[in-house]
């Protein structure tokens, strides 16, 4: 080959080089991936419209002219002279990832891949940046998923397990000693106690339920409000009342505080749910105090313009740790509590009151110092309203004095065996004629044959025909018998579908025989 030849080689090469990098640049610019070059000795000769938008920089001179520290984490940064020294030492790191905080949205995650390129003929480093912001969140999303996951899975699961003992353990009693009550030549005493028992354990099993009730309406929206006229003073004593012997019992002194009088103490609220809220509330602070006191009340205040009734429930208990203050809020961690300081209950009471509270338009929270006791407060709106009595008759005799119905007859619609057998040993001192249906279409035939009848106790649920639809039946031809609904159902709005279908009244199973003959005396 000639010289001449040669030198043409030479000068064809050399615009192929400059043709290729002609076009390693214009790919560089128009690329979607954020690209530097930078020399040997790391100074940036080049960078990229995607390279600056990740850092927030409108120019290459903006970028240059920022610290490396400010365009960092403090952690990245520690990072980054790492590398530099490792560079300096010729252990040079060509694949990383950096948190950088750029100028206009904040810290992001950059995936960086360092490669060796021909820049106008000399060696220089080619840098691509990865914006993985989005991706690493989505990651740091997913593991706090799973983890939350997880925790729900464990809490639920001790939840099963302290569910299966709650249950259990009254189911124990129940069983138990209703056994024990067969055996012959018990003592008059003996059996009183295994019947406390037996009711004692009934009790605590019925508020396990209630609070699985309640907790499956909360989950799945289905909890209403129902406003109605309350007295705030007579929950007050109410509770106070029913509470005080279980006080005395553990030598816990009990107080009770009403900031109104008179009709302001009257006011427009869901009566029940306050009564649900104050219960759960003052039932946990006996729970968790052995000795000492416990006092709750409340006080009108004033919060954003608003009235408010702000209530509080004060024990010297064992008080909560910190770090519980808001789990202990959340479902199921009463399960979660290590054994020592586990205690009887299915941990779905403060859980309950919270979404009652918040369901009235109110708040709640606790002042706690462990081993001191603690103090919840919630506030509901203060709407007061005019005091009116109730319209509900009472029964009187002809001296004036309350008297007890007698000599009624009565049809009990049931399908239960034992709910028929209990209803009926309860009307034993009320009646003289007990007759029955299993269905509501044998209901409605009995009606029919015996215009006579002055009650009728309607199961809601049962084959061939409802209770509901039995009862429009039976009022098509008798609108004037007294007609009582009683259901194991016990759901929001069941009340109002029975007295729309046209029962006088409606009671929830288990039936309290107190309840029960009141009932009856106020619908007669």
């Amino acid at each position: 080959m000639t010289k001449k030849e040669k030198a043409d080689e030479l000068v064809i090469a050399n615009k192929a080089i400059l043709q290729s990098e002609k076009n390693f640049r214009r790919s560089i610019s128009e690329s979607p991936i954020g690209i530097r070059i930078v020399s040997i000795d790391s100074k940036i000769i080049y960078a990229n419209k995607a390279f600056l938008d990740i850092y927030g920089f409108n120019s290459l001179k903006e970028f240059k002219s920022t610290p490396a520290i400010n365009r960092h984490t403090p952690k990245s940064y520690a990072q980054h002279q790492e590398r530099k020294e490792k560079r300096k030492n010729g252990h040079d790191v060509l694949d990383y990832e950096i948190s950088i905080v750029s100028k206009n949205e904040g810290i992001r995650h950059v995936k960086v891949s360092k490669r060796e390129v021909l820049w106008n003929g000399i060696k220089h480093y080619q840098v691509i940046n990865i914006d993985i912001t989005k991706q690493e969140k989505l990651t740091i999303d997913l593991i706090a998923a799973k983890k939350h996951a997880e925790e729900s899975d464990r809490l639920k699961s001790a939840f099963l397990a302290n569910m299966s003992h709650e249950i259990r353990t009254p189911m124990n009693g129940i069983l138990g000693f209703s056994d024990l009550l067969k055996e012959p030549g018990l003592t008059g005493d003996k059996q009183q106690r295994y019947i406390r028992i037996i009711e004692k354990s009934g009790a605590r099993m019925l508020n396990i339920i209630n609070d699985i009730v309640d907790i499956s309406k909360i989950e799945t929206g289905l909890m209403e409000v129902h406003l109605e006229e309350s007295n705030i003073n007579e929950q007050i004593d109410f509770i106070h009342t029913f509470f005080k012997p279980e006080m005395d019992r553990k030598s816990i002194q009990f107080f009770s505080k009403k900031s109104l009088s008179g009709k302001e103490s009257i006011i427009n609220t869901d009566r029940e749910k306050i009564y649900a809220i104050l219960t759960n509330l003052v039932k946990n602070a006996i729970k968790y105090t052995n000795e000492g006191s416990i006092e709750f009340g409340y006080n009108l205040k004033m919060e954003s313009q608003t009235k408010v009734l702000e209530f509080f429930i004060k024990d010297t208990g064992i008080g909560i740790s910190k770090d519980r203050k808001k789990a202990i809020f959340e479902r199921f961690i009463q399960a979660d509590i290590t054994d020592k300081m586990a205690r009887q209950g299915a941990g779905l009471g403060l859980s309950i009151s919270k979404a009652f509270v918040e369901l009235l338009g109110g708040k709640i929270w606790v002042s706690s110092e462990k081993g001191k006791g603690s103090t919840f407060y919630f506030t509901i709106p203060y709407k007061s309203e005019s005091y009116t009595k109730s319209d509900i008759p009472t029964f009187e005799s002809d001296e004036g004095e309350k008297g007890q119905i007698k000599n009624l007859k009565v049809l009990i619609v049931e399908d239960d065996e034992v709910s028929d057998l209990l209803i009926s040993t309860m009307l034993e001192k009320i009646s003289n004629q007990v007759l029955h249906s299993e269905t509501g279409v044998e209901a409605i035939e009995t009606c029919r044959n015996n215009p006579d009848l002055d009650l009728v106790l309607m199961d809601i649920q049962m084959p061939e025909m409802n209770g509901y639809e039995a009862t429009r039946k039976i009022r098509e031809f008798n609108k004037d018998v007294v007609i009582i609904a009683q259901t194991a159902f016990g759901l929001t709005g069941d009340r109002e579908k029975s007295l729309s279908a046209g029962c006088n009244e409606y009671i929830t199973k288990p039936i309290n025989k107190l309840e029960f003959d009141s009932l009856i005396q106020n619908a007669l």
